[in-house]
């Protein structure tokens, strides 16, 4: 139960973060018939000038909307990954012949139930959806193209081979709890510098025992020890397991989750009003209505738990 809230709660997030600031540019409505290259699967090249621009366009929306789930070069290989269940669709390993464009296009936009995949009709016009969806059957599984890279020289990263030493450690191929002594010269030099340069955004790190994702509070009574754990598996996320969103994801928020320690709002902040926006969300912010995720009593719980340890909230 505890998983599938947290698939679900991270899976709203992620919805708000990705379907707003795009301005759809596209009012024709899509055609569902299949494009010539696809057609031509044998001889993938064979594409037109119009074909390259509405190529390119999907390049644009894909590394908008879908990189943060599907990464960049269509792989999965993303730190939000690893948090749901089931994974994204890996494209880069996925044959052509065996997921149907008609598929894609609706899964693109209706979403997928059961799983983080959001719907985008809200979003995209079917023009943009139908765009995207050959970008990716096009980019990453008939062309198996890399599209793009995080680590290039425009996004700052200029000679990134200079962290080689601690790719082992991003890429989960040793493990970063593994004992210093079981690790050769140079691969302690690169957990240190994983450490240093890469673990503030790699900060899921592969390791032999996960250990408690948080110190649990003491003196809470039965109600705010059940919010801190609904706390601690849903709104952390955001806010930060001690409740400031000062975390990874926070910091990419606009505008940042609420700092539930010291924010000027917690001071006039009441049960009622709080309850209000946890239920309903909150307009123009990143912040999702959880009234289908959690249960009345369950938000009640999350509110004690905030009034106990982050910041006391009025009656009313």
């Amino acid at each position: 139960m505890r998983v599938d809230r947290l698939k679900t709660g991270i899976a709203s997030i992620l919805s708000v973060f990705l379907l707003s600031g795009f301005p759809p540019n596209a009012n024709a409505q899509a055609s569902v018939e299949t494009p010539a290259w696809e057609k031509l699967k044998d001889t993938p090249q064979a594409i037109t000038a119009r074909d390259k621009e509405k190529h390119e366009k999907g390049r644009a929306i894909f590394n908008f909307y879908c990189y943060y789930c599907h990464g960049y070069s269509g792989n999965a290989m993303t730190l939000a990954a690893t948090f749901l269940s089931p994974k994204p669709r890996d494209f880069a390993n996925t044959r052509f012949s065996n997921l149907p464009r008609k598929r894609m296009l609706d899964a693109v936009k209706n979403g997928r139930p059961g799983t983080a995949m959001a719907s985008f009709k809200k979003t995209l016009k079917d023009e943009q959806i139908e765009t995207v969806v050959d970008f990716i059957r096009r980019e990453f599984m008939l062309l198996k193209a890399r599209n793009t890279w995080y680590h290039t020289a425009e996004n700052g990263w200029e000679n990134h081979e200079r962290y080689s030493a601690a790719f082992p450690f991003a890429t989960w191929e040793i493990k970063l709890d593994t004992p210093d002594e079981e690790l050769t010269d140079e691969q302690r030099a690169g957990k240190k510098l994983f450490l240093e340069s890469c673990i503030s955004c790699h900060d899921r790190a592969n390791v032999s025992k996960d250990g408690p994702v948080w110190q649990k509070t003491s003196g809470l009574n039965e109600e705010e020890r059940i919010g801190e754990t609904l706390f601690q598996e849903n709104c952390a996320f955001c806010h930060a397991k001690d409740g400031t969103g000062r975390n990874w994801i926070g910091a990419f928020l606009k505008p940042h989750p609420r700092n539930l320690v010291e924010d000027p709002v917690m001071k006039s902040m009441t049960k009622k009003k709080l309850k209000h926006v946890i239920k309903n969300g909150l307009p123009n912010s990143s912040m999702p209505a959880w009234k289908s995720v959690l249960t009345e009593n369950e938000i009640d719980a999350v509110i004690s738990y905030i009034s106990k340890v982050f910041h006391p909230i009025k009656e009313g």
